[in-house]
């Protein structure tokens, strides 16, 4: 209540008139002071939670240095003002905010949407916004999915080709991690031989491998400036690995990702999950129609389901067709398969009966 209150006085004594305003002369600028560790993540990444609150609020809302400067009529003003208050109480009692917190606060302070609500360009929930980019959730699964992240410590989302389960995990690690809730992102994959041996592949074991982990640099770089996403990978902040050098490790503060989780057997699955230490979180895709094992049925993603049922803290979330956000053709393609495999176990059962 003291900060507060120190707030409030501060609200007042820096609050003074625009006096160069013909059409608004009732224009006034509000500075609101912010000490430097709570502003960060009331701002959140790249931004995103000032804009989010600019969407109910007639007041410009700019960020300085440990201040939020807003500007606008003496009553937009005091609306917004009130509504910051509250969201930076919540970052200092728990660390953090979520656009579903501010969406709580407007709603008790009786804001209404200046502008349609976060669903731009049709997206859900906005996770990442770098430079002009935008990136959110574009349809039901992948919303259930991201909240999955957001709310687990383990997550594993399963399903087709073209479903956005590495963009969204590795979209959700950035975002994390830039708004400092992880030291570091973990990237790992399964290196699967498909009919060309590592062995015979020039260069050293990196550049041997960095064609299987090319999907998972190509949405890095959508969402970190190539410089910084150098200094990131030179310093191991950012990681990219083969899953055969997780073992023996630790990871403690690191948001890690396991992609392509099908073509992990199930002793590799366990020691995957047994390298989380300490305010870590770990999300595990794959698609079970692309298993590249010899033996399917030794598949680490398919075993762990029956595994981890109903543990605390480990959400299972499926994808299909429905969530394909690439070209029209994949979801068809995807369906195509999805028949011809139907019919496939059809025939099988009836020349099993005969």
């Amino acid at each position: 209540m003291g900060f507060l209150c120190f707030l409030q006085r501060r609200l007042k004594l820096s609050s003074r008139r625009a006096r160069n305003s013909a059409a608004k002369p009732d224009v006034e600028t509000l500075e609101i002071p912010i000490e430097e560790g709570v502003l960060q993540p009331l701002l959140g990444a790249g931004d995103s939670h000032l804009h989010y609150l600019q969407r109910y609020s007639g007041s410009k809302i700019t960020a300085r240095r440990e201040k939020i400067v807003l500007k606008g009529t003496p009553q937009e003003n005091s609306r917004t003002s009130e509504t910051l208050l509250e969201m930076i109480t919540l970052v200092r009692r728990r660390g953090s905010i979520t656009t579903r917190d501010i969406d709580t606060i407007v709603k008790i302070s009786g804001l209404r949407p200046l502008a349609p609500p976060p669903d731009e360009d049709g997206m859900k929930s906005i996770i990442l916004r770098t430079g002009e980019r935008v990136i959110g959730t574009r349809s039901g699964g992948q919303e259930n999915y991201f909240q999955a992240i957001t709310g687990n410590e383990i997550t594993f989302s399963i399903g087709p080709a073209g479903t956005g389960k590495t963009y969204i995990a590795v979209a959700a690690a950035v975002a994390a991690f830039l708004r400092g809730t992880f030291d570091r992102i973990t990237l790992v994959r399964p290196v699967v031989e498909a009919g060309e041996s590592l062995g015979y592949l020039p260069g050293d074991i990196r550049e041997k491998v960095d064609p299987y982990f090319r999907p998972l640099y190509d949405a890095l770089m959508e969402m970190i400036p190539p410089e910084r996403l150098r200094k990131f990978l030179d310093r191991s902040i950012i990681e990219v690995a083969p899953l055969a050098f997780m073992r023996g490790r630790t990871l403690n503060n690191t948001f890690v990702i396991l992609d392509e989780a099908q073509n992990t057997t199930g002793a590799q699955m366990k020691m995957f999950l047994t390298r989380l230490g300490e305010n870590s979180k770990a999300v595990v895709t794959g698609d079970l129609t692309q298993i590249d094992l010899p033996d399917k049925q030794q598949c680490g993603l398919m075993l762990i389901q029956d595994i981890l049922k109903g543990i605390q803290g480990v959400k299972f979330v499926y994808l299909d067709e429905k969530d394909v956000v690439r070209h029209r053709l994949v979801k068809a393609i995807i369906r195509a398969y999805d028949e011809f495999q139907t019919n496939q176990n059809e025939k099988e059962n009836t020349g099993k009966k005969e």
